[in-house]
């Protein structure tokens, strides 16, 4: 995805929106065109295409419109694709029922949620050899911490969160979240307009885990987001990418897939995961527990962990994928070997991903969120 703010990815929406556009991305050869309601105008009549229809929820701009078209003329099944902008305008529409999709792409923590709500079904692997064959084994093992035993997610993008930095503008070594809270810098730092994305960094920044459910640690992760404020140039989703090409800002909180792009536009950018931890995110296919044909879903899941597709996919949206078989086919060795896009995890302490933390806690973050935003 080029932008999200999924917590991430990729993904430009603010955690917690309460409403946002579901914009139709058009297939390359029209067939698959879709508008925020099209799968709700396409149920209920006749499915056109020889082997019937998939729906597919998904992140906007997070998939090559080449790789739908081709899918369809494999497979004979029409897509009916529909986007959406956060994890959190998608859950609602989900979870009452009135549209049904056959594959949705959410994130890790909203994987777990949708699990916990019962609205997953399990996924058949015989059904879907790709997945298995070609994604790495470490990814599923990351997957663990939401979808134990990867029975109801496939991973389709993943990365890190981390300080895209100008070097012509910063002097300082840049190893520490702690740079974001520099008087040097102020005006010149962005900041993630996202609830959990903004605490992570004050979490992490305090030794605290990105998924604390302790008040104290909270409320002390709050007033040091209120100390930085008055530095901060703005807090941002997608302008984090726009302004630190445009050098207008020296400093900001991105996700890795973002800075990837924006080296490719401005080579004095470069990208850092700060030494006290990040988040790493996965986004992943799942099938719905009502989903109108689940098995033309598994077949669009496993069409997507192809090594050639999943390589396609990557190129257009430049969001790290854990598909090991298409990372083997990448031609640039500088990219196939990105410590940005495919980092060794293991160089890294204090990782985590973000976890569903109930109801109860989602609300105590907005509210601190928004006594930050406040002050």
């Amino acid at each position: 995805m080029k932008y999200f703010a999924s917590y991430h990815n990729n993904k430009f929406a603010a955690i917690f929106l309460s409403a946002a556009l579901l914009l139709p991305l058009l297939n390359a050869c029209g067939s698959s065109g879709a508008s925020s309601d099209s799968a709700a105008d396409a149920q209920g009549s006749a499915a056109s295409g020889e082997n019937g229809v998939v729906y597919v929820y998904n992140w906007g701009e997070y998939i090559d419109p080449d790789t739908l078209a081709s899918f369809e003329e494999e497979t004979g099944i029409r897509v009916v694709y529909d986007e959406y902008e956060t994890n959190e305008t998608m859950y609602p529409k989900v979870a009452s029922g009135a549209t049904q999709y056959d594959v949705i792409c959410p994130s890790d923590y909203m994987i777990q949620k949708m699990i916990e709500n019962d609205l997953l079904q399990p996924l058949d692997y015989d059904l879907l050899p790709n997945a298995v064959a070609n994604i790495g084994a470490q990814y599923y093992e990351q997957a663990e911490g939401y979808d134990p035993g990867n029975l109801y997610s496939v991973p389709y993008c993943w990365g890190t969160v981390g300080i895209l930095y100008n070097r012509t503008m910063v002097s300082d070594p840049v190893d520490s979240w702690s740079i974001l809270w520099n008087e040097k810098y102020r005006d010149n730092i962005l900041m993630q307009d996202s609830v959990r994305d903004a605490f992570m960094v004050a979490l992490k920044l305090n030794g605290n885990s990105m998924n604390t459910t302790d008040p104290g640690e909270l409320e002390a992760a709050k007033q040091l987001l209120i100390e930085q404020k008055p530095l901060v140039q703005a807090y941002v989703v997608d302008q984090v990418r726009d302004k630190m090409i445009g050098g207008e800002a020296a400093l900001g909180v991105i996700y890795s897939g973002e800075a990837i792009y924006t080296q490719q536009e401005n080579p004095d950018l470069e990208y850092v995961v700060p030494k006290e931890g990040t988040n790493v995110w996965i986004d992943g296919w799942v099938i719905p527990k009502n989903a109108p044909d689940a098995e033309n879903a598994h077949k669009f899941i496993d069409y997507m962990c192809r090594a050639d597709i999943a390589l396609k996919n990557f190129e257009y949206i430049t969001y790290s994928t854990p598909n090991d078989a298409a990372r083997a086919l990448i031609e640039d060795e500088s990219i196939r070997n990105s410590p940005i896009a495919f980092p060794d995890l293991n160089d890294y302490s204090n990782l985590e991903t973000f976890q569903f933390l109930g109801d109860e806690m989602d609300r105590l973050y907005y509210e601190l969120w928004k006594q930050v935003k406040s002050e």
